[in-house]
């Protein structure tokens, strides 16, 4: 990207600040000019590139495994669209549309005991996910309000502390583990992948219903998605490694509420392997931009299809 098209000393300074603010750790945010430059930049010059083309609030999905900095990426894109593109920008993430606690307590008693553990699909409020994407796009913009969900209470908050939007935005980041995913084959359901379905889920209940839910209400909504960001682990092992360093923080931040020990993590992630491992074959060939991670956790290339 050219420098002199904007101040790029100035977003610069505002993404160096915040990122000060965020690091945790080994997080993959270590070579910070060289990822600006290389990852950041392009990428936003990406999507004002799509705004451009039809000046409509355009949909980014931004997707990838748990632990691939998904929030902190979405933000750096914030700051950066408004600095160089002066493009208003509102975040928010899938798992604000979970359901209510008491909402799967109800649907792991009707249909399978998993869906009481949030994280597939089937464990969001689809209805309310649509409504709110097809309000932020509406031409004729009104005050749109999305939920708000605090993992350390495992339920939504009050909606007086919803995020409210009163302006327009120019670009959505919709960000997810999940986000962007396709059903799999009806072949693909038949093996269980690992402990957690082959001991609870072994008349395949589960995982049936979280591939209607893909085929149907999912899709309906991903189809809203003007352009897909994949951030692409190099294999599922890992998952499970950066989802520690995920809770390491929610232990620092939350001030004594409910945290997961490291088994719980590991029970916890199992819910997740199908459909990462699914995105894993998937996405590459599917999604518009796909960064991979390497071993380290760094970002290590970027792909524009």
């Amino acid at each position: 990207m050219e420098k002199d098209r904007f101040n790029y000393f100035k977003i610069k300074r505002k993404y160096l600040k915040f990122l000060n603010t965020q690091e945790v750790m080994s997080e993959p945010f270590r070579d910070k000019l060289g990822q600006l430059n290389k990852f950041y930049l392009p990428l936003s010059k990406m999507i004002s590139e799509e705004y451009l083309k039809k000046k409509k609030t355009k949909v980014i999905g931004l997707t990838g495994a748990q632990g691939t900095g998904k929030s902190t990426i979405s933000n750096i894109l914030k700051i950066i669209l408004k600095e160089a593109y002066n493009l208003e920008t509102v975040i928010f993430s899938i798992d604000d549309f979970y359901k209510t606690l008491n909402e799967r307590k109800i649907m792991s008693k009707k249909i399978s005991p998993l869906f009481f553990t949030r994280g597939v699909p089937g464990t969001h409020d689809t209805k309310l996910l649509y409504r709110c994407i097809k309000d932020l796009k509406k031409s004729k913009f009104k005050k749109c309000i999305i939920p708000k969900f605090d993992k350390s209470i495992d339920d939504r908050i009050s909606k007086n502390k919803w995020l409210k939007v009163r302006k327009k935005p120019n670009i959505v980041i919709f960000e997810g583990w999940c986000v962007g995913v396709t059903a799999q084959k009806k072949k693909d359901l038949i093996y269980p992948i690992n402990k957690l379905e082959k001991q609870k889920d072994n008349k395949k209940i589960w995982r049936k219903k979280v591939n209607f839910e893909l085929k149907n209400s999912y899709k309906k909504i991903f189809s809203l998605i003007d352009n897909l960001i994949f951030l692409k682990v190099p294999n599922f092992k890992y998952v499970f490694k950066w989802r520690l360093l995920q809770e390491k923080k929610l232990r620092i931040t939350s001030k004594g509420k409910k945290i997961m020990s490291d088994e719980q993590i590991f029970n916890f992630v199992m819910y997740y392997e199908r459909l990462t491992k699914h995105m894993l074959k998937v996405l590459p060939q599917t999604a518009h931009s796909v960064i991979s991670i390497d071993k380290k956790h760094r970002l290590k290339s970027i792909k524009f299809n």
